[in-house]
């Protein structure tokens, strides 16, 4: 892609950076743009905002695709003919900044001790290619610095933020460009973090250690993800003492070869003594050389981007899978969740529905009340007697005693109210408790005082309760409405009658002993005669009935609101849809898109330009052509210019080969 146009085209005013569009898309990426779009939106729309096994990794992922989608893909293939962006990673120490600054012949980027501090890494480019970095087209989420030398790192507007400080230099050929990052194990997270979104927007990785640490863990991590990703890859030697080339060449390509990595080119940088801060210039010549040849070969330019991105676009793939998979278990855990939650509250209800059916209600105050209505000597000496005497009786006390009616009707409702907001309360608990034992719910109660019912329910539990005696009477009223029933109806009293029915809602003896059993097991069916003989079998039947579902229906909206003290806590995060069907289809369709100038392998790539031919671009790294000292006339026995220049020729050609995949002397 970097290739599409000769070395070191300059960006034109329309469709390129700094003119017209902005970017320009070159033919056949607009499927593979489209469905990253898509991908993007679809990943942005995935929220693991509950907490549980893997998740943690998961937001990693899903933040690093993004990252990915933004710094580098879409950049890239929208910007095809941008110079190649070389990225320069490695532990602290290992001498990145060194070898920059080296390679220009110029200090560009601190390598003094407060370099793992620094959050506005240097972008080096040709002056020709400044419009390329200067906007947003890659990394745009990090502000930009033009100009200035090492010290200006320093400066005030990089307090509390990250960003790119762009050099231009004539020393970088153009198309090429180098960029010194952080440390991947800086002292600071902030900057860790920040090295690998820098090595994930490149081009190509050159992965700089030293003799002494090429083997630490931390620098095979990130390699590691470099053959994951199949980013093109160099591996920068440094320090390597004299006669120690070989054993360390060695060892380093077999490490290379058990980490997915064989064949990666690794180039030696002798140790040497700096003057003045830089390595002498035959120290970097091979980096130098390398480098040169790179942005000298338009068709190796254009190899190193499409296999950078066509590896990544298929990592993406892989990565947005499990992306896709966290986004399932959300959907799963908002499941669980509420299946908790319901499960606890619908137990409260049918404890409820089953403490106001099972004669528990006719206990205590309610009875006692009832008896002062009814009169407990007459209605236990009745009790074997006729229905007819029944509701004579009945009827007289109801007439006398008219005054006890509230009483009776007061101690219904203070019973209802305890059933309630009993069953309410443990429900809280067991649904509290549900939560707090999975990892999902624990992290959402914290700072919520959900172990206990809310603050209100007592009041609105007595607030639907004298709502519910209320719809008692009114059916009541109601049905008495005919004439004929009317007339039977006031004879006792709404309010008895309603008292009545409340009564029998509550008529089975389940769960009464002893004594309760015959005194208020009685007191209900002399309750249901009473209805019976004014309003008849059926009516007194579809009363009952409807009383009790209106009462179950304000308790259970009751419960439901109390129920949505924990529900709201998932509504508000909106992980009920969050499942990853989306995403997956989103990935699929990258997938299947189809690769724009994909090379199909590593054969048949054009004739690399020499480094100093005339076909090489603008810029010249410091460093190309350089010969070691003993070159140039060393102790006897050691190597002449010739031999120690073809010596190092056959060194490049080696690597060269290692980058195109084919024999530079065949062609």
């Amino acid at each position: 892609m970097a290739g599409a146009s000769d070395a070191g085209a300059a960006p034109g005013d329309a469709g390129t950076p700094g003119g017209g569009t902005g970017t320009r898309t070159g033919a056949g990426t607009g499927g593979l743009v489209e469905a990253l779009e898509v991908l993007g939106l679809r990943l942005r729309q995935v929220d693991l905002a509950l907490e549980g096994t893997g998740v943690d990794e998961a937001r990693a992922v899903r933040r690093q695709v993004l990252e990915q989608l933004d710094d580098y893909l879409l950049p890239r293939l929208r910007a095809e003919a941008a110079p190649v962006l070389a990225v320069l990673g490695g532990s602290t120490g290992a001498g990145k900044s060194t070898l920059v600054n080296s390679l220009l012949g110029q200090e560009v980027s601190s390598a003094s001790v407060l370099r793992p501090t620094t959050r506005w890494p240097v972008l080096v480019h040709h002056p020709l290619d400044g419009r390329w970095f200067t906007t947003d087209r890659v990394l745009p989420g990090l502000a930009r610095l033009v100009g200035g030398g090492a010290a200006a790192g320093g400066g005030a507007g990089e307090q509390g933020q990250a960003g790119l400080r762009l050099v231009a230099s004539d020393a970088v050929p153009q198309g090429l460009t180098l960029l010194d990052a952080p440390d991947i194990d800086s002292v600071v997270d902030e900057n860790r973090a920040l090295a690998r979104q820098l090595l994930g927007a490149a081009d190509l990785w050159l992965f700089v250690t030293t003799a002494a640490r090429y083997a630490d863990a931390v620098p095979w991590e990130l390699l590691g993800t470099a053959a994951q990703r199949r980013v093109e890859l160099a591996l920068v030697l440094d320090r390597v003492d004299p006669g120690e080339e070989d054993a360390v060449r060695e060892h380093l390509a077999s490490m290379l070869a058990e980490h997915g990595l064989a064949g990666t080119p690794v180039l030696v940088v002798p140790e040497a003594e700096p003057q003045d801060g830089l390595l002498p210039d035959w120290a970097v010549a091979p980096v130098a050389e390398w480098l040169t040849r790179l942005a000298a070969d338009p068709a190796a330019r254009r190899g190193v981007v499409e296999r950078t991105r066509d590896g990544l676009v298929a990592d993406l793939v892989v990565r947005a899978g499990l992306v896709a998979d966290a986004a399932d278990a959300q959907e799963a855990a908002d499941a669980r969740l509420r299946a908790a939650v319901e499960a606890a509250y619908a137990a409260a209800l049918v404890d409820v529905e089953r403490a106001t059916s099972d004669g528990r209600m006719l206990r205590g105050e309610v009875l006692a009340r009832w008896q002062d209505v009814v009169g407990t000597g007459e209605f236990m000496r009745s009790v074997e007697e006729r229905v007819a005497r029944w509701r004579d009786r009945l009827t007289a006390a109801v007439r006398g005693r008219r005054a006890q009616e509230p009483a009776l009707a007061e101690a219904i409702g203070r019973s209802l109210d305890a059933v309630v907001l009993d069953a309410a309360e443990q429900a809280a608990e067991r649904a509290h408790a549900a939560w707090r034992a999975d990892p999902a719910g624990a992290a959402l109660l914290d700072g919520l005082a959900l172990s206990r019912s809310s603050a209100r329910l007592r009041e609105d539990i007595a607030a639907q309760v004298r709502a519910w005696q209320d719809d008692v009477l009114q059916l009541v009223a109601d049905e008495g409405g005919d004439r004929r029933t009317q007339a039977r109806a006031l004879s006792f009293g709404v309010n008895g009658l309603g008292a009545a029915l409340m009564l029998a809602v509550f008529a089975s003896t389940g769960g009464l002993t002893g004594a309760e059993v015959g005194i208020a097991g009685g007191t209900a069916v002399l309750a249901q005669r009473l209805l019976e003989a004014v309003f008849g079998d059926d009516a007194v039947r579809r009363l009952t009935r409807t009383a009790h579902e209106r009462l179950v229906a304000r308790v259970g909206a009751l419960l439901d609101a109390e129920a949505a003290r924990f529900t709201a806590q998932l509504d508000a995060l909106g992980t009920a849809d969050a499942g990853g069907g989306a995403l997956r289809a989103a990935a699929s369709r990258v997938a299947s898109a189809p690769l724009p100038g994909a090379q199909g392998g590593r054969t048949g790539e054009p004739r690399v330009a020499a480094a100093t031919s005339a076909g090489a671009p603008a810029g010249r790294l410091r460093g190309v052509g350089a010969l070691p000292p003993r070159a140039a006339g060393g102790p006897a026995g050691s190597p002449d210019a010739g031999e120690r220049t073809g010596e190092r020729e056959r060194g490049v050609r080696g690597w060269w080969r290692r980058l195109v995949g084919g024999d530079e002397d065949a062609r």
